[in-house]
């Protein structure tokens, strides 16, 4: 269990944190501006703070950068609002472990609280450009960064149309996961590439794992070479080599994007959504 501030400008939003979260055992502090947060931050131990992007005065971004100048190691979930890429992109550089967005419910706070302070999940992503028409990343061979991802490039897209956006975050998702447990061996030391480029017309994913590539024709672990009469043989495939659920990524993504291609090794893969 662990300390958590909670810094936001809305007292309706502390107490539905306060109730979601009480009765994990965690001790909660609240401040209602950034610098009441910080003042409570000066003098208590914080496991874990809650900021808010939008507030009055100081910013959650900007909360965040002061008190990184003298907690450097402080974790943080900020509360974003749908379709705001300068807070998720903003929060992204700032290393926060997880969102929550607007509007959430008690299973997410309780589900984001848990993954940074019970289990640990915080992974370190590099982001080496942050403009909302090119984002792009280094991110470690652990499966942990996939869901946070996700979540961060949906809400880059909060323009397009739901079934596009579901579309896109499923493939992405598939071969992000490919790539980490396949290429990066699930090696966190490894390093996996991510660019997102959004065009007028399109938007490009390219995918770079550390690995030394794969044969397309002998992936039975998939879901794309099981034969024409037993649709779900790589599912034992799976089981006796100890490989998580699924397989189906590459077969479903080939269907819900517009084009999908690799490099020659098959390490690098692109895929292409035309809007």
């Amino acid at each position: 269990m662990g300390k958590i501030l909670v810094v936001d400008d809305d007292p309706a939003l502390h107490q539905v944190i306060e109730g979601a979260l009480a009765g994990d055992g965690h001790s909660l502090l609240h401040a209602t501006t950034g610098s009441k947060g910080m003042e409570l931050l000066a003098r208590e131990k914080i496991d874990l703070a809650i900021i808010d992007y939008v507030m009055a005065g100081m910013d959650g971004l900007e909360f965040l950068e002061q008190a990184r100048g003298d907690h450097p190691e402080l974790k943080a979930i900020m509360i974003t609002a749908f379709g705001t890429p300068e807070a998720v992109l903003g929060a992204l550089r700032k290393k926060v472990c997880d969102f929550l967005v607007k509007p959430f419910g008690v299973a997410d706070i309780r589900a984001a609280v848990s993954g940074v302070l019970v289990e640990n999940s915080v992974v370190e992503i590099d982001v080496i450009s942050a403009e909302p028409h090119w984002v792009q990343l280094r991110v470690p061979c652990d499966l942990a960064a996939v869901p946070i991802l996700q979540k961060l490039l949906i809400q880059l897209k909060a323009d397009l149309p739901e079934d596009t956006r579901e579309a896109i975050a499923y493939a992405f998702r598939e071969m992000l996961n490919n790539a980490i447990e396949h290429g990066g061996k699930l090696d966190p030391a490894k390093y996996v590439e991510v660019l997102c480029v959004r065009l007028k017309h399109a938007i490009i994913y390219w995918i770079k794992d550390p690995g030394e590539g794969f044969d397309p024709s002998k992936l039975e672990h998939a879901a794309v070479n099981n034969p024409a009469g037993d649709p779900f043989r790589h599912v034992s495939v799976r089981d006796e080599k100890g490989l998580r659920a699924g397989g189906f990524g590459i077969l479903m993504t080939d269907q819900l994007v517009d084009e999908l291609v690799y490099n020659e090794r098959r390490n690098e893969v692109m895929f292409i959504k035309y809007l």
